[in-house]
């Protein structure tokens, strides 16, 4: 397996682990861990999308962890 395989696997593992956590009601929807998951697993796949340049990846990826930092943000904003 290559570096951008590696990188992949891991980013889109962790917006699936986000995801089933919190279909099955372990977390939160808007809560913190929730976005962070979906942040750090968006970054990481988008950067593997980069390190093959697949246009289309970067793209989604890059949108996905935009708005996930923008649900952080407005968790953050509703505790306070």
């Amino acid at each position: 397996m290559q570096y951008n395989d590696v990188i992949g696997t891991i980013g889109v593992g962790l917006i699936l682990l986000a995801y089933f956590l919190n279909i099955f009601s372990f977390i939160p929807k808007e809560g913190k861990f929730f976005f962070g998951l979906n942040i750090v697993g968006a970054a990481l796949a988008c950067y593997a999308s980069i390190l093959i340049n697949y246009v289309p990846f970067i793209i989604l990826e890059g949108v996905w962890c935009v708005v996930s930092i923008a649900g952080l943000f407005k968790s953050f904003l509703k505790t306070n």
